[in-house]
């Protein structure tokens, strides 16, 4: 079977965005990632880091409310200050909805690798997605850190705990996982000893 859509989901440290990028330079599709935070954005009038705010379970209604200096309700609070018809509030089911939104229009136009916002779990209905774990243990993870972002290991390894709550809560918050397995994957790709390319040339080919 070959699929028109590939998702990718990682962890900080795993590689994924890397393998995510050579997937879709072999088999020939877009790539999006954060890309999908500035089309959320623009289609419900939002600042893009609003929408990766809220993602990180920052509220945005904190922010409008102190940038316009009042107090409201999150039900009585309307979008029409932000000038879009999009939400009738600014809650985080509305934020959730539009980037789900997002992703939706990102897969049906097919021929696409996501590698962002746990595309696999906001896709998981939907047929002809490969939904896809690239993950490696958080000791190799952090090494990677390190190397790449000239991290001391002991502030690697506490980026990579920090990521991965974060990470926990967001998939519990907007998908209602509890524990993320395995089988919310149709391939799992460990890093700890696949290379970069094997894991490419693995994803590849089950995509194909």
């Amino acid at each position: 079977m070959r699929y028109s859509v590939v998702c990718i989901s990682r962890p900080d440290g795993a590689g994924g965005a890397e393998v995510g990028g050579l997937v879709a330079e072999r088999l020939g599709f877009d790539y999006v990632d954060e890309g999908i935070v500035a089309r959320a954005a623009e289609k419900g009038g939002l600042a893009p880091g609003e929408v990766a705010d809220e993602e990180r379970r920052k509220s945005v209604l904190d922010r409008i409310v102190r940038e316009i200096g009042r107090t409201v309700g999150p039900d009585s609070y309307g979008f029409a200050g932000l000038s879009s018809p999009y939400f009738e509030g600014v809650t985080p089911e509305a934020v959730r909805s539009l980037i789900q939104d997002a992703i939706e229009e990102a897969a049906s136009q097919g021929n696409v690798v996501i590698v962002s916002h746990a595309a696999s779990l906001a896709l998981s209905a939907r047929p002809n997605v490969l939904r896809v774990l690239v993950t490696a243990s958080p000791e190799t993870r952090a090494r990677r850190l390190s190397e790449s972002r000239g991290f001391d290991r002991k502030d690697a390894r506490e980026t990579i705990k920090d990521a991965d709550a974060a990470r926990a809560q967001y998939l519990r918050r907007f998908h209602g996982v509890e524990v993320e397995l395995p089988t919310h994957y149709d391939l799992v790709v460990n890093t700890d000893t696949l290379s970069v390319e094997q894991a490419v040339d693995l994803v590849a080919q089950a995509a194909s």
